[in-house]
């Protein structure tokens, strides 16, 4: 095996393992147990536990970030609104260790970022649109990082959710989030139904 192919392998294990027990309950022992290698190596490859968490939590959260961001592309900002939350529930969907990695508290948190400063650079991608509907419509557009950060809260405290329920399915859940984001508490649809293409 290459270098670059047992870093990887590393990854892979490191990742599962931080998944299904946390940053605390994972030995650099057990990483490379599975690994089938020798401790020294995992600390040649990363300089132990610390370093090799720091770059899964890096990973995650780019593919996240990708993920949330590629989908906010254009069209009617109801549209746009349906492809973030079904961007979110992909990803918990197909990358569930992941989104279980990035969703907890971790003793590095201040050298590879937290869940909460992704969820700050994903509103930060959504204030740009609305602000300009805020413009179009007549209000302020000032309020547009505010309304952001609780539009993207909002998703992502949801998907924490969803990930141990998985029910209703991804397409109910992102109706029924659409249908509060967009009509408010105060004018909710009784059954909320997807106006985009995406149905699934």
């Amino acid at each position: 095996m290459s270098g670059k192919q047992r870093r990887e392998q590393l990854l892979d294990i490191g990742r599962t393992l931080f998944a299904e027990r946390g940053y605390d309950a994972t030995s650099v022992e057990e990483i490379a147990a599975k690994a089938g290698v020798s401790k020294p190596v995992v600390y040649e490859h990363f300089g132990g536990k610390e370093g090799l968490y720091a770059v899964v939590v890096d990973r995650e959260m780019q593919l996240l970030l990708d993920t949330v961001t590629g989908a906010l592309t254009g069209g009617h900002p109801r549209e746009l609104l349906e492809e973030a939350a079904f961007a979110l529930l992909d990803y918990i969907e197909t990358s569930t260790d992941g989104f279980r990695i990035l969703v907890r508290d971790s003793p590095v948190a201040q050298s590879t970022g937290t869940f909460a400063s992704l969820i700050s650079d994903i509103a930060t991608q959504v204030e740009d649109i609305l602000g300009l509907e805020f413009k179009s419509r007549g209000y302020d557009p000032k309020l547009a990082p505010m309304y952001a950060q609780m539009l993207v809260g909002m998703v992502a405290l949801t998907g924490q959710w969803w990930l141990e329920v998985r029910s209703p399915k991804k397409a109910e859940v992102a109706a029924h989030l659409v249908n509060l984001a967009w009509h408010g508490l105060g004018g909710m649809e009784r059954r909320p139904q997807l106006v985009g293409r995406r149905k699934s």
